[in-house]
């Protein structure tokens, strides 16, 4: 009933039926021991837990948030995580940045394009292999986001960290990771995402390097489903496609650090053992991981081209309705058999800015530049769409049914203005010439009746 991770971790064995190691559903009430009897029955703060264990709850909502909206796991832990050995002190981690961030000589108004950003050959952990290239919002009201490139060519030893001011959504583009949580273990790899909650601790480990992909960093609401309106119960993306750990602890006394991310600045302290050491716990607050393969895209059969947020996965409420905070999209491989429609995404502008990101393959919109591992910055009310090439062949193909494969791209889009870092602007392999794939689009427009 239970067995030893390969991580080192003790772990509880997985329900019957379930994918090894995980639980099924998004928003789930879970529960989950790794050794028998040590969770609770009937309360969540008994006198004396089993085990000599300490309960401990970490809430990921206020107290009072409505009960439909309320989330929170109770730990059943070796140590409460308040015991450490030194004072925080500041760290400093150059290239991860926090929103507000404007630089003077930085212009964010264009639309821009970056190739991979490159391995630098230099061993580089989940922090400081993390380079930010856009924020937007302000980390200390806790609206917005940041968007980062993570380069990871080595694991975590003995080094912990969390974020207090952030959800991360983990795009992995190459290479595997592990995060070792306080409530699990989480393996991702392309075509899977990871959510990793404000508060929880955790430590990533390299399973197949060198790493890289990227991140959105949610200072706001919680990722959640979005509604389905007329689409109904199914597709898109569903609950039970999403799964969470189940619970695996450390018992080890050893020196190790943990780092915290609060209101955009680093801080660490020392503690003596590992923070690894959740036996028990129960809640809805915990890490999820979801395969981007079991994602069912809709669309239109008939004519026209829907609004990109059909393909929403994920999306994070602001206090506007119908406006979200980030939205996360996904293009990937699906039929097109609109009758007389230009098929690819259209020329437009709106109020979302749209941080796009090649996982693998081709982008109909842009058959030539956007190379895996890319980004694209189309920021708030600024025009973008096909290029001359994947304007001329849609506006003339034959329209009968096709199948879009090997292709899959994603979008963190928000209701901010996304601003580019310094490494964005500077470092990071832009495009110099992107904007030059709309230079040669000629008039059609001559006057003549029917023309097309």
């Amino acid at each position: 009933m239970y067995d030893q991770h390969p991580s080192g971790l003790t772990r509880a064995a997985s329900p019957a039926g379930t994918l090894a190691g995980y639980m099924p559903g998004f928003g789930n009430d879970f529960e989950t021991e790794a050794l028998p009897g040590a969770l609770p029955q009937g309360m969540n703060s008994p006198q004396k837990c089993a085990y000599g264990l300490y309960g401990e709850q970490l809430s990921g909502t206020a107290f009072t948030a409505p009960s439909h909206q309320n989330e929170r796991t109770w730990c059943y832990r070796i140590r409460p995580s308040v015991k450490h050995s030194s004072r925080y002190r500041r760290v400093d981690l150059p290239y991860w940045k926090s929103a507000p961030h404007v630089i003077d000589d930085v212009v964010s108004l264009g639309q821009y394009r970056w190739d991979p950003v490159p391995h630098a050959g230099e061993a580089l952990t989940w922090l400081d292999g993390m380079r930010t290239m856009t924020t937007a919002g302000d980390v200390n009201t806790q609206v917005g986001m940041a968007s980062h490139i993570y380069l990871v060519t080595a694991s975590m030893v003995d080094e912990y960290f969390y974020s207090a001011d952030s959800e991360l959504l983990v795009v992995p583009q190459e290479g595997r990771l592990r995060f070792c949580t306080e409530l699990g273990v989480i393996d991702i790899a392309p075509r899977e995402i990871a959510l990793i909650p404000r508060g929880l601790v955790y430590r990533v480990e390299l399973l197949e390097g060198p790493a890289r992909g990227f991140v959105c960093e949610n200072y706001g609401q919680k990722f959640e489903l979005p509604g389905r309106g007329p689409i109904g119960a199914n597709c898109m993306a569903n609950r039970r496609d999403f799964k969470a750990p189940v619970a695996a602890f450390e018992d080890r006394e050893t020196p190790s650090g943990v780092t915290i991310k609060w209101c955009g600045q680093f801080h660490r302290c020392e503690i003596g053992q590992s923070p690894l050491d959740v036996v028990a716990w129960h809640g809805n607050y915990a890490p999820l991981k979801y395969d981007l393969s079991n994602y069912c895209p809709v669309g239109a059969i008939l004519f026209d081209h829907p609004d990109p947020s059909i393909f929403t996965v994920l999306t994070a409420p602001s206090g506007v309705p119908g406006t979200a905070n980030i939205d996360f999209a996904l293009f990937r491989e699906r039929w097109m058999v609109m009758e007389d429609t230009f098929r690819p995404p259209r020329y437009h502008k709106n109020i979302m800015s749209e941080l796009m990101g090649n996982i693998y393959g081709q982008y109909d919109a842009k058959p030539q530049g956007f190379v895996p591992g890319g980004m694209s910055l189309h920021n708030m009310m600024l025009p973008h769409g096909p290029d001359r090439e994947a304007f001329e062949k849609a506006s003339n193909a034959e329209l009968k049914p096709e199948k879009l494969d090997n292709t899959m791209s994603f979008m963190f889009e928000t209701r901010f203005p996304q601003h580019l870092t310094r490494f964005a602007a500077k470092e990071a392999p832009l495009q110099d010439d992107y904007v030059d794939c709309w230079a040669d689009i000629g008039k059609k427009f001559d006057g003549t009746p029917g023309r097309k």
